[in-house]
């Protein structure tokens, strides 16, 4: 398997520092499913900054529209849930709460779930200690990138 960077970029946008390290696997994994281990035990195990850096490349959960890519927007929703103003509300204020406590974005496979499914779950994480958030954020951040790689592999 040949890594290609704009593939990582896709998959990882935002995360230069990590593409960059995934980008110096020696010897290259042989398949996608190799480098995704890989690059979930990379993170796991890079300096807190980096990993903090990785967490924050993603956009907060009910960012404004405009200042998501158009892979986030469809992950996030938007193209099929518009919300309220108070459900918005609730997201800004749960995303600052989430933020003050771990020092870190909240990330989260969305998989499908509505903006309001997933306000409920950002309230249920705010009563984990820090590790097991820090470590649950990285590993969706994987399971992101490979619900990414599926889509981008599915289309013609």
């Amino acid at each position: 398997m040949r890594t290609d960077r704009a593939t990582l970029d896709q998959l990882f946008e935002g995360a230069p520092r990590f593409v960059d390290r995934l980008m110096e696997f020696d010897p290259p994994p042989d398949s996608w499913d190799d480098l995704f281990y890989q690059a979930e035990w990379t993170a796991l195990t890079m300096p807190e900054d980096e990993q903090i850096a990785l967490l924050d490349a993603h956009p907060r959960i009910g960012a404004a529209p405009a200042t998501v890519s158009a892979l986030s927007y469809r992950e996030q929703g938007y193209d099929r849930d518009s919300g309220t103003a108070e459900l918005q509300a609730r997201l800004d204020k749960l995303n600052d709460a989430y933020e003050r406590r771990f020092g870190f974005r909240f990330v989260v496979f969305v998989n499908g779930r509505s903006r309001a499914e997933i306000a409920d779950v950002m309230e249920s994480h705010l009563d984990e200690d820090r590790v097991t958030e820090k470590g649950c954020g990285l590993r969706d951040v994987i399971a992101i990138a490979r619900a990414r790689l599926a889509k981008l592999s599915s289309q013609p």
